[in-house]
């Protein structure tokens, strides 16, 4: 269990929906192929790229079934998120997803009712993570969305007497110190894939050995070349690429991300629908306008090969 790792890119899938909305769980085989194609091998998927708190507790479970499919065809490693805000449904997909035999799941802290104290967190993760005791268990740390900001290095001191699955931490919160914090209290016994694309090399600077992103969906080269810049000590090189990053990722939220992102992988032959409310999407002009954008960045030489 404790050998489990992600190394190198992780993409956040998008759960895929029909123009009306609906969702589309024929799509993920094409995803999966996509994917292998481009050189990733593993998936993150039903997290917030994949607008997890926008889909019922069903639809969730369709994905997982759809993806369990699609690792059984491609190889890929698949992780699920579980989290939820009514915990014992996250209990009811963690099983499932240990049924399916996915690769290991992963929990956002539930956030409507929020945290009091770590110990509070430690029980949280621990009542999920039992669900699916055979199954490596990431907690999910993005204070951004969820507004809870404890403690990661105390979380990995009292968390694994109570939850023997604990692999690490999905680290989607922008303060490195936090980060060299955990870091340190981790070692080589817990993995803590970084979570800010537009900060991966400052994510590799202070330790960080993979990534967990949104868009690795149609940039994958883009950052495996910072990586491999950063590797040789290429400096000057990783932070042109990081600026890139940069400026692909302004261009696309200056209409709606997530909206925009789907619409970008529907251009690249994967079409995984609109974002649902409460999310916007962006006008055909505004979408074309961003095509010309991304030209200008040189997405021919970096971006993902269309299926």
């Amino acid at each position: 269990m404790s050998q489990f790792k992600i190394s190198g890119l992780c993409v956040a899938s998008h759960s895929p929906f029909h123009p009306d909305g609906s969702l589309a769980p024929e799509v993920v085989a094409r995803q999966a192929r996509f994917y292998a194609k481009n050189g990733i091998r593993y998936v993150f998927m039903t997290g917030s790229t994949g607008e997890a708190h926008s889909l019922s507790l069903s639809e969730k479970l369709a994905i997982y079934d759809a993806w369990a499919a699609a690792k059984k065809e491609t190889g890929l490693t698949v992780i699920a998120h579980v989290g939820d805000n009514c915990i014992e449904d996250a209990k009811v997909l963690a099983a499932h997803a240990q049924q399916l035999g996915l690769d290991a799941i992963s929990a956002v802290a539930p956030s409507y009712f929020k945290l009091t104290s770590l110990d509070v967190l430690v029980d949280v993760c621990a009542a999920i993570a039992g669900a699916a005791p055979a199954l490596p268990f990431y907690y999910y740390d993005i204070p951004p969305l969820t507004g809870i900001n404890l403690a990661n290095e105390k979380f990995l001191v009292e968390a694994p007497a109570r939850i023997p699955n604990l692999v690490g931490i999905k680290f989607t919160n922008p303060d490195l110190v936090a980060y060299r914090r955990s870091l340190d209290v981790a070692g080589d016994k817990f993995d803590l894939p970084w979570g800010v694309d537009e900060m991966l090399l400052a994510g590799l600077a202070t330790g960080a050995h993979g990534g967990v992103g949104s868009t690795y969906n149609w940039a994958p080269k883009l950052y495996t070349d910072l990586i491999a810049a950063f590797t040789r000590g290429d400096l000057a090189e990783a932070r042109r690429l990081q600026s890139t990053s940069i400026a692909m990722i302004d261009a696309i939220a200056a209409s709606g991300f997530l909206g925009t992102a789907k619409g970008l992988m529907a251009h690249l032959g994967v079409p995984v629908g609109p974002a649902r409310l409460p999310l916007p999407n962006p006008t055909p002009a505004q979408f074309d306008a961003l095509l010309g954008k991304l030209d200008a960045l040189g997405f021919a030489q970096w971006g993902a090969k269309a299926l």
